[in-house]
């Protein structure tokens, strides 16, 4: 079985539609390379919150290109590391961000912009019940923030 190219360039314009939805978003719509870092970093510090077989779930609804990003490095544990509040999530995803968190993430408020971009765009390719089983593993505050992505 050979991968026919038309189905790599869908698979490749379904992930660059993600990404365009995050970078408009954050407020420039040009910018996709901060939207791929910000993407990688929103999804890798979720699926350190989450269990494997949910943030599973999650992914089978997401462009194949987003997956692929979404589980690049993954060394999943059984127990997900639980936080309580949101400033540890925003903790998380600039340490995964790693050496661009300080431009992506500036100030706590673009951090969670950023994290409301990625949840807002997840938001459009994911069913309403999987969100609801997505934010049922998270503590409230992180929750409220996946509720108000638009």
């Amino acid at each position: 079985m050979t991968l026919k190219h038309h189905h790599f360039e869908k698979y490749a314009a379904t992930g660059y539609e993600f990404l365009g939805k995050v970078a408009k978003r954050l407020g420039n719509p040009e910018d996709k390379d901060k939207a791929f870092r910000v993407t990688k970093a929103v999804l890798h510090a979720l699926r350190n919150r989450l269990y494997p077989a949910e943030f599973v779930q999650l992914l089978a609804q997401l462009p194949m290109c987003i997956k692929a990003i979404a589980v690049d490095g993954w060394d999943f544990h059984e127990k997900p590391e639980k936080i309580k509040h949101v400033d540890e999530f925003i903790e998380e995803v600039m340490k995964e961000d790693q050496r661009l968190a300080h431009n992506d993430f500036p100030t706590k408020e673009e951090a969670l912009k950023a994290i409301k971009a990625v949840f807002g765009a997840i938001k459009e390719y994911v069913s309403e019940g999987e969100i609801k089983d997505v934010e049922a593993e998270l503590p409230q505050e992180l929750k409220k923030l996946m509720e108000e992505a638009a």
